[in-house]
C-alpha cells in the first residue's frame, strides 16, 4: 500500500506511524512546508508559497492561508495523479489547509485526518485566566478559524483526537466521526533509570541521590503555566532548602501571546519574582537534547506539569513513562491520565498554595508516594505505548 503523509513540519506527530508503515513495507511519501524537517529514509515533497497576500479581512487570515496551501497541495496531488503515483490512503493534520482540497483530486483515496483543537470563545483555552475577558473580535476570529476546520471535519472519511477531552470539543454532528487515538511515547525508550545523571550548565552534577524538582515545556509561557509555577517556586524554595530547581524550554511562544514590557515570559516573571528566589538553586536550561531531557526526567524527585485546557504535552506522557512523581494542574485533559492520589498529585490550576505543597509532599516522602510513580509507568504502557498508538492508526488507515 502507499501511503501519503501530510503535515506542515513533517513529520510531526506521525513519526513513529510513519517509521512502523515503512517497516512494515508500504511506501511511505511525506508532504510537507518548506521548512519540514523530514524523516530519514521518507522521500518527502515539500510546497511552498512564495508570498501571502493580505486577507481582505482580518477574521479571514486563517482561512486565507488555508486556501492557499491546499492548492499548492492540490497540485502536487494532481501531478502525482497524472504520472501514475497516487497514493491509496492519507493521512493528514489538515490544520494548515494541507487537506481542504485533496478529496477534490483524488476522490476514491481514503483521507484519514487529525484533529487535535476546535476553538472555542468560551469553556476552554481562552478566556481561562481570571478576569480575562473576550471581546467580539476575539471570538468571531475563532468562529472564523473553524471554518477550516469544519470544511477539513466534513471532508475527511475518518477523523482522530489524541484525547476524549479533545474530541469532546469538536461539534456532536462530527464527533462519531472521530477516533481517540494517541499516537503513543516510546515506552522502551522513555524508562526509569536509577543510575541516570544530569550535568547543569555549571557542571554540578544530578543524581537519583538529589532532591531535583523539573519542570517542562516547549516555551515557557501561561499556557503551560510558568506563571504559575514561578510564582509559587519561592514559597517551594522555603519549604525545601535542598531542592534544586531545573527548567527546561525555550524562551519563545508556542501558544498565546507574547508578553507586554519584557522580551519574554522568563524575563518577565523574573523581574516579578526572582528577588525572592535562590538563583543559584535554579536553573533555565532552555530547550535540551533528547538524551539530556530523558536523563533530567529519569533523575527528578518531583515532577510539575500544567496546562490550561488545551492539547496534552508529550512531555506529561513521556515523564510518567520515565517514573516520575508528577505535580499537575487538575484541568482536562491531564485528568484523563492523571488521576489524583493513584498515579500522580493534582491541583488547582491557579492555587499557587496547592501547588506549594503538593510539591513539598512529593520531596519530603518520596518512599510514600513510590506507588504512585510505579502507577503512573503503568498508566502508559497500557494505554499509551507506541504499539497501541500505531496499531490503531493502521487499522484506521487500513494497513497493516
Amino acid at each position: 500500500m502507499n501511503v501519503l503523509i501530510a503535515h506542515q513540519n513533517f513529520p510531526g506527530q506521525f513519526r513513529h506511524i510513519a517509521r512502523r508503515l515503512a517497516s512494515n513495507g508500504h511506501g511511505v511519501l511525506g508532504l510537507g512546508g518548506a521548512q519540514a524537517p523530514g524523516l530519514p529514509g521518507i522521500k518527502l515533497l515539500r510546497y511552498e508559497l512564495k508570498s501571502r497576500p493580505k486577507p481582505s479581512h482580518p477574521y479571514l487570515s486563517t482561512l486565507q492561508a488555508g486556501v492557499q496551501n491546499g492548492e499548492l497541495v492540490a497540485k502536487l496531488l494532481h501531478k502525482l495523479k497524472k504520472q501514475g503515483q497516487a497514493p491509496d490512503v492519507i493521512l493528514a493534520h489538515p490544520g494548515w489547509g494541507e487537506a481542504l482540497y485533496m478529496k477534490d483530486v483524488l476522490p476514491d483515496v481514503r483521507l484519514v485526518s487529525l484533529f487535535e483543537f476546535y476553538y472555542h470563545a468560551h469553556g476552554a483555552d481562552v478566556g481561562f485566566e481570571p478576569g480575562a475577558e473576550v471581546g467580539l473580535d476575539q471570538a468571531a476570529l475563532l468562529t472564523s478559524r473553524n471554518l477550516l476546520h469544519l470544511m477539513n471535519l466534513e471532508r475527511c472519511d475518518a477523523g482522530i483526537s489524541p484525547t476524549l477531552w479533545q474530541r469532546s470539543l469538536h461539534p456532536a454532528a462530527y464527533q462519531n466521526k472521530i477516533s481517540v487515538v494517541h499516537e503513543g511515547v516510546d515506552t522502551e525508550l522513555m524508562v526509569p533509570d536509577a543510575s541516570a545523571a544530569f550535568t547543569l550548565a555549571d557542571g554540578r552534577r544530578l543524581t537519583r541521590a538529589d532532591t531535583v524538582l523539573t519542570y517542562v515545556a516547549r516555551n515557557l509561557e501561561p499556557y503551560r503555566g510558568i506563571h504559575v509555577f514561578l510564582r509559587a517556586l519561592p514559597e517551594i524554595q522555603r519549604r525545601n532548602p535542598q531542592a534544586v530547581t531545573v527548567i527546561v524550554g525555550g524562551d519563545g511562544v508556542s501558544y498565546g501571546r507574547k508578553p507586554e514590557g519584557a522580551a519574554n515570559w522568563r524575563e518577565k516573571l523574573l523581574a516579578e519574582v526572582g528577588g525572592r528566589l535562590d538563583l543559584s538553586r535554579v536553573a533555565f536550561t532552555g530547550q535540551l537534547p533528547y538524551a539530556a531531557y530523558r536523563s533530567l526526567l529519569q533523575v527528578s524527585s518531583a515532577h510539575v506539569y500544567l496546562t490550561y485546557p488545551f492539547v496534552l504535552s508529550w512531555s506529561v506522557l513521556e515523564a510518567m513513562s520515565c517514573g516520575c512523581l508528577l505535580v499537575a494542574s487538575n484541568t482536562p485533559p491531564v485528568a484523563e491520565v492523571l488521576r489524583d492520589g493513584e498515579n500522580g498529585l493534582l491541583f488547582d490550576f491557579f492555587d499557587q498554595e496547592a501547588l506549594a505543597q503538593r510539591v513539598t509532599d512529593a520531596l519530603t516522602r518520596p518512599k510514600g508516594f513510590a506507588p504512585l510513580r510505579l502507577a503512573a509507568r503503568q498508566t502508559i504502557v497500557q494505554g499509551y505505548g507506541l504499539e497501541q498508538g500505531a496499531s490503531r492508526y493502521l487499522a484506521l488507515l487500513g494497513a497493516s
